[in-house]
Protein backbone atom coordinates (compact mmCIF):
# COMPACT_ATOMS: atom_id res chain seq x y z
CA UNK A 1 0.00 0.00 0.00
CA UNK A 2 2.86 2.36 0.86
CA UNK A 3 4.48 1.66 -2.50
CA UNK A 4 1.16 2.33 -4.29
CA UNK A 5 0.78 5.70 -2.56
CA UNK A 6 4.38 6.59 -3.38
CA UNK A 7 3.87 5.65 -7.02
CA UNK A 8 0.67 7.71 -7.21
CA UNK A 9 2.37 10.71 -5.61
CA UNK A 10 5.24 10.42 -8.09
CA UNK A 11 2.90 10.41 -11.09
CA UNK A 12 0.95 13.40 -9.76
CA UNK A 13 4.19 15.33 -9.21
CA UNK A 14 5.43 14.40 -12.67
CA UNK A 15 2.16 15.66 -14.23
CA UNK A 16 2.35 18.95 -12.32
CA UNK A 17 5.96 19.46 -13.39
CA UNK A 18 4.98 18.71 -16.99
CA UNK A 19 2.24 21.37 -16.89
CA UNK A 20 4.64 23.90 -15.40
CA UNK A 21 7.19 23.12 -18.08
CA UNK A 22 4.54 23.42 -20.78
CA UNK A 23 3.42 26.84 -19.62
CA UNK A 24 6.93 28.18 -19.04
CA UNK A 25 8.32 27.12 -22.41
CA UNK A 26 5.38 28.30 -24.47
CA UNK A 27 4.48 24.77 -25.57
CA UNK A 28 0.91 24.23 -26.65
CA UNK A 29 -1.58 21.40 -27.16
CA UNK A 30 -3.84 22.63 -29.95
CA UNK A 31 -4.68 25.64 -32.13
CA UNK A 32 -7.63 27.99 -32.01
CA UNK A 33 -8.29 29.41 -35.48
CA UNK A 34 -10.28 32.59 -34.82
CA UNK A 35 -12.35 34.33 -37.48
CA UNK A 36 -14.04 37.65 -36.72
CA UNK A 37 -17.18 39.30 -38.04
CA UNK A 38 -15.81 42.76 -38.98
CA UNK A 39 -19.06 44.74 -38.44
CA UNK A 40 -19.07 43.63 -34.80
CA UNK A 41 -15.34 44.32 -34.44
CA UNK A 42 -15.96 47.87 -35.63
CA UNK A 43 -19.11 48.27 -33.53
CA UNK A 44 -17.27 47.48 -30.28
CA UNK A 45 -13.97 49.16 -31.19
CA UNK A 46 -12.91 52.17 -29.12
CA UNK A 47 -11.84 53.90 -32.32
CA UNK A 48 -14.05 54.06 -35.44
CA UNK A 49 -12.92 51.86 -38.31
CA UNK A 50 -11.30 53.68 -41.20
CA UNK A 51 -13.83 52.37 -43.74
CA UNK A 52 -16.98 50.28 -43.93
CA UNK A 53 -16.05 46.81 -42.68
CA UNK A 54 -16.20 43.87 -45.12
CA UNK A 55 -19.25 41.63 -44.76
CA UNK A 56 -17.30 38.39 -44.67
CA UNK A 57 -15.65 36.57 -41.79
CA UNK A 58 -11.95 37.42 -41.75
CA UNK A 59 -9.02 35.99 -39.82
CA UNK A 60 -8.24 37.32 -36.37
CA UNK A 61 -5.50 34.82 -35.64
CA UNK A 62 -4.17 31.30 -35.27
CA UNK A 63 -3.61 30.86 -31.54
CA UNK A 64 -1.55 28.05 -29.99
CA UNK A 65 -3.51 27.03 -26.90
CA UNK A 66 -3.61 24.74 -23.90
CA UNK A 67 -6.44 23.05 -22.00
CA UNK A 68 -6.01 25.34 -19.04
CA UNK A 69 -8.09 28.19 -17.64
CA UNK A 70 -6.25 30.73 -19.78
CA UNK A 71 -6.28 28.84 -23.04
CA UNK A 72 -3.92 30.58 -25.41
CA UNK A 73 -0.22 31.12 -24.80
CA UNK A 74 1.53 34.29 -25.88
CA UNK A 75 4.87 36.06 -26.38
CA UNK A 76 6.85 32.83 -26.18
CA UNK A 77 10.14 33.75 -27.87
CA UNK A 78 12.16 36.81 -28.81
CA UNK A 79 11.63 36.13 -32.51
CA UNK A 80 10.08 39.17 -34.17
CA UNK A 81 8.01 39.51 -37.33
CA UNK A 82 10.05 40.18 -40.43
CA UNK A 83 8.22 41.76 -43.32
CA UNK A 84 9.31 39.19 -45.88
CA UNK A 85 6.11 37.35 -46.76
CA UNK A 86 5.87 36.24 -50.38
CA UNK A 87 4.02 38.83 -52.51
CA UNK A 88 1.40 36.26 -53.61
CA UNK A 89 0.72 35.34 -49.98
CA UNK A 90 0.46 39.00 -48.97
CA UNK A 91 -2.11 39.58 -51.72
CA UNK A 92 -4.22 36.68 -50.39
CA UNK A 93 -3.90 37.81 -46.78
CA UNK A 94 -5.22 41.27 -47.65
CA UNK A 95 -8.50 39.50 -48.40
CA UNK A 96 -8.54 36.78 -45.73
CA UNK A 97 -6.65 38.61 -42.97
CA UNK A 98 -7.18 42.39 -43.36
CA UNK A 99 -6.83 44.95 -40.63
CA UNK A 100 -10.45 46.05 -40.51
CA UNK A 101 -9.81 48.81 -37.98
CA UNK A 102 -7.16 50.69 -39.95
CA UNK A 103 -5.30 50.42 -43.24
CA UNK A 104 -2.07 49.05 -41.76
CA UNK A 105 -2.34 45.34 -42.56
CA UNK A 106 1.30 44.62 -41.75
CA UNK A 107 0.86 46.03 -38.24
CA UNK A 108 -1.93 43.50 -37.57
CA UNK A 109 0.05 40.56 -38.97
CA UNK A 110 3.09 41.62 -36.97
CA UNK A 111 1.12 41.80 -33.73
CA UNK A 112 -0.43 38.37 -34.25
CA UNK A 113 2.87 36.71 -35.17
CA UNK A 114 4.80 38.24 -32.26
CA UNK A 115 2.08 37.44 -29.74
CA UNK A 116 0.83 34.06 -30.96
CA UNK A 117 2.83 32.78 -33.92
CA UNK A 118 6.07 32.64 -31.99
CA UNK A 119 4.49 30.09 -29.65
CA UNK A 120 4.16 27.56 -32.46
CA UNK A 121 7.44 28.38 -34.18
CA UNK A 122 8.72 24.84 -33.65
CA UNK A 123 5.83 23.65 -35.85
CA UNK A 124 5.22 26.52 -38.28
CA UNK A 125 7.72 29.16 -39.33
CA UNK A 126 6.44 32.63 -40.17
CA UNK A 127 5.60 31.93 -43.83
CA UNK A 128 3.96 28.60 -42.95
CA UNK A 129 1.98 30.20 -40.12
CA UNK A 130 0.32 32.72 -42.41
CA UNK A 131 -0.07 30.32 -45.33
CA UNK A 132 -1.68 27.69 -43.10
CA UNK A 133 -4.07 30.32 -41.69
CA UNK A 134 -5.15 31.40 -45.17
CA UNK A 135 -5.62 27.77 -46.25
CA UNK A 136 -7.88 27.02 -43.26
CA UNK A 137 -9.91 30.18 -43.94
CA UNK A 138 -10.27 29.18 -47.58
CA UNK A 139 -11.18 25.55 -46.81
CA UNK A 140 -13.90 26.39 -44.27
CA UNK A 141 -15.72 29.45 -45.56
CA UNK A 142 -17.82 30.43 -42.55
CA UNK A 143 -19.60 33.19 -44.47
CA UNK A 144 -20.82 30.74 -47.12
CA UNK A 145 -21.62 28.00 -44.58
CA UNK A 146 -23.96 30.31 -42.69
CA UNK A 147 -25.41 31.77 -45.88
CA UNK A 148 -26.35 28.31 -47.14
CA UNK A 149 -28.10 27.72 -43.81
CA UNK A 150 -29.99 31.01 -44.34
CA UNK A 151 -28.20 32.60 -41.38
CA UNK A 152 -27.65 36.07 -42.76
CA UNK A 153 -26.46 39.36 -41.20
CA UNK A 154 -29.92 40.91 -41.42
CA UNK A 155 -30.51 41.62 -37.75
CA UNK A 156 -32.14 38.29 -36.96
CA UNK A 157 -31.84 36.76 -33.50
CA UNK A 158 -30.53 33.20 -33.14
CA UNK A 159 -29.92 30.55 -30.55
CA UNK A 160 -26.31 29.48 -30.05
CA UNK A 161 -27.09 26.02 -31.45
CA UNK A 162 -28.67 27.51 -34.59
CA UNK A 163 -25.33 29.04 -35.61
CA UNK A 164 -23.11 26.20 -34.44
CA UNK A 165 -25.11 23.42 -36.11
CA UNK A 166 -24.45 24.17 -39.83
CA UNK A 167 -20.76 24.81 -39.13
CA UNK A 168 -20.47 21.47 -37.34
CA UNK A 169 -22.29 19.74 -40.20
CA UNK A 170 -19.69 20.95 -42.70
CA UNK A 171 -16.56 20.65 -40.55
CA UNK A 172 -17.73 17.53 -38.64
CA UNK A 173 -16.26 19.07 -35.51
CA UNK A 174 -17.69 21.32 -32.81
CA UNK A 175 -16.84 25.00 -33.34
CA UNK A 176 -17.03 27.69 -30.67
CA UNK A 177 -18.60 31.14 -30.82
CA UNK A 178 -17.51 34.37 -29.21
CA UNK A 179 -19.94 37.18 -28.51
CA UNK A 180 -19.81 40.81 -27.42
CA UNK A 181 -22.30 42.99 -25.51
CA UNK A 182 -24.33 45.28 -27.75
CA UNK A 183 -22.71 48.73 -27.33
CA UNK A 184 -25.91 50.48 -28.46
CA UNK A 185 -27.71 49.36 -25.31
CA UNK A 186 -27.26 51.39 -22.08
CA UNK A 187 -25.63 49.55 -19.19
CA UNK A 188 -28.81 49.62 -17.11
CA UNK A 189 -30.88 48.29 -20.02
CA UNK A 190 -32.34 44.82 -19.64
CA UNK A 191 -30.05 42.68 -21.80
CA UNK A 192 -31.91 40.48 -24.27
CA UNK A 193 -29.19 39.60 -26.76
CA UNK A 194 -25.47 39.64 -27.55
CA UNK A 195 -23.61 40.28 -30.79
CA UNK A 196 -21.97 37.49 -32.80
CA UNK A 197 -18.30 38.45 -32.95
CA UNK A 198 -16.09 35.44 -33.71
CA UNK A 199 -16.22 31.83 -34.86
CA UNK A 200 -13.48 29.52 -33.63
CA UNK A 201 -12.32 26.28 -35.23
CA UNK A 202 -9.92 24.10 -33.26
CA UNK A 203 -7.07 22.08 -34.74
CA UNK A 204 -4.58 19.41 -33.73
CA UNK A 205 -1.25 20.84 -32.53
CA UNK A 206 0.28 20.44 -36.01
CA UNK A 207 -2.42 22.72 -37.38
CA UNK A 208 -3.87 20.32 -39.93
CA UNK A 209 -6.74 18.17 -38.64
CA UNK A 210 -9.78 19.77 -37.04
CA UNK A 211 -10.78 18.74 -33.52
CA UNK A 212 -13.74 19.64 -31.30
CA UNK A 213 -13.58 22.98 -29.47
CA UNK A 214 -14.48 22.82 -25.79
CA UNK A 215 -14.99 26.43 -24.72
CA UNK A 216 -17.08 29.40 -25.72
CA UNK A 217 -17.30 33.11 -24.91
CA UNK A 218 -21.02 33.65 -25.31
CA UNK A 219 -23.68 33.85 -22.63
CA UNK A 220 -25.77 30.70 -23.08
CA UNK A 221 -28.77 32.49 -21.56
CA UNK A 222 -28.88 35.15 -24.26
CA UNK A 223 -29.92 35.05 -27.91
CA UNK A 224 -27.33 36.06 -30.52
CA UNK A 225 -27.83 39.01 -32.87
CA UNK A 226 -26.14 38.68 -36.28
CA UNK A 227 -26.01 41.97 -38.14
Amino acid sequence: MAMLKLSLAFHVLAFVLFLCFTMSTGSYQYFQFVQQWPPTTCAVSKQPCYQNPPSIFTIHGLWPSNYSKKAWVANCTRTRFNNSLAPKLEAKLKISWPNVENANYTEFWEREWNKHGTCSEQTLDQEEYFQRSHDIWNAYNITNILKKANILPNGAIWNYSDIVSPIKTVTRKMPALRCKPDPTKPKNHKISHQLLHEVVLCLHYKGRALIDCNRTACDNNLKILFQ
